[in-house]
């Protein structure tokens, strides 16, 4: 009896050691490693579901006024920045810049701060500051793949329009050379070697080389040179190629290395406008304005696959200028604020890409061109 005694005491010993183990290392002052503090029944939210969760920042020139926006993608309010008279066009450069083109001067904006750095006067004259479809000063605009330079196309009514090189170090243009009629957008090669004006009322692009400051023209009107046939907008695809849709009938791909487009057929039948592309590079957004020139159709946003050119037509109920797309891939935002005939209006569309679902928000002073801060 003595022995069974001494062994039930040393296990009831061991018993209680353990017990005390186990309860100091669940103490919150006590450190756990990564494989302890593992939940193995807790499920992983995945990058996708993080990103549903979030709401973006949406960056908006607002072309009736003096002001950008800073955005909230989900509930609409807005703050206003101060930027210069009637901005038309703006890029993000990071996390960190955006630059603004305006009636009078490019923006070049501080987006952390959220404040105006400065406001750098063209080289052009600008005989007078007015707003509408046909104001001048600055309209396209783009930046450097390194940041150093900034691109901006400038219309001057009755002269040749200019593409005008800011140096982002010094906040002063270097440098201009002329381009077609009323450039609405301009492009960076991959490699920053090459900048491409989108030279609206000449039915053209221009490829300049902005280290020799000379440049090529190339008429790019695969429907001639009617009313709404123009070109708007493009985007530079993987393999340099730039991409630019005419009234969802025919997408011109233009080789800037040869100087020759061919043209892709599309069947969204409406006056197409802004552009983007995706995230990934993979899907290019196009906006349809309706019914003008050759288009017969109603206002919609293709979804094109910029590889196999499959497309998606998602039918829209209002007229827009310029579209953004989240960056995980759900969502799409269309601004209102078309500038042709002022026939737009004061709002975001917001299309669910999955869904078909669209909602809108009511913005001010026509909101034109559109980025995300991711």
């Amino acid at each position: 009896m003595a022995r069974m005694s001494v062994w039930i005491a040393l296990l009831l010993a061991i018993a209680l050691s353990g017990c005390q183990t186990q309860t100091a290392s669940s103490r919150p002052d006590i450190e756990q490693s990564d494989s302890q503090a593992q939940q193995p029944n807790s499920p992983a939210v995945s990058k996708r579901e993080e990103d549903a969760m979030k709401a973006y920042q949406l960056v908006i020139t607002h072309s009736k006024g003096n002001y950008i926006s800073f955005t909230d993608s989900e509930t609409g309010k807005m703050d206003k920045l101060e930027v210069g008279s009637f901005p038309f066009g703006l890029v993000l450069y990071g996390d960190e810049r955006a630059y603004v083109s305006t009636a009078e001067g490019v923006a070049v904006v501080d987006t952390k701060q959220r404040k105006r750095i400065a406001l750098v006067p063209y080289q052009s004259n600008i005989d007078k500051v007015t707003s509408g479809e046909y104001r001048p000063g600055g309209m396209g605009i783009a930046v450097s793949p390194d940041g150093r330079y900034v691109y901006v196309g400038v219309y001057l009514p009755g002269k040749e329009s200019q593409l005008e090189i800011m140096d982002t170090s010094k906040l002063a243009f270097s440098g201009s050379v002329p381009v077609g009629t009323r450039p609405f957008d301009v492009a960076v090669s991959r490699d920053g070697s090459e900048v491409y004006s989108i030279d609206h009322d000449s039915y053209s692009v221009t490829i300049v080389d902005p280290l020799q400051g000379s440049a090529k023209r190339i008429k790019v009107a695969p429907f001639g040179a009617g009313g709404f046939e123009k070109p708007h907008y493009a985007v530079v695809r993987d393999d340099g190629k730039l991409l630019l849709p005419y009234q969802g009938r025919g997408l011109a791909v233009l080789d800037p290395v040869r100087g020759t487009y061919e043209t892709k057929p599309l069947t969204g039948n409406t006056h197409q406008e802004g552009v983007a592309l995706s995230e990934d590079g993979s899907k290019m957004f196009i906006v349809g304005n309706g019914a003008a020139g050759s288009a017969s159709g109603d206002p919609n946003l293709t979804v094109l696959d910029v590889q196999t050119m499959h497309e998606e037509i998602i039918p829209l109920a209002k007229t827009h200028q310029m579209v953004a797309g989240s960056p995980d891939g759900r969502l799409a935002y269309l601004t209102g604020g078309v500038t042709f005939a002022d026939s737009g209006w004061n709002g975001v569309t917001v299309v669910d890409l999955t869904t078909k679902a669209t909602k809108e928000m009511n913005l001010p002073d026509y909101p034109l061109d559109i980025a995300i801060l991711d």
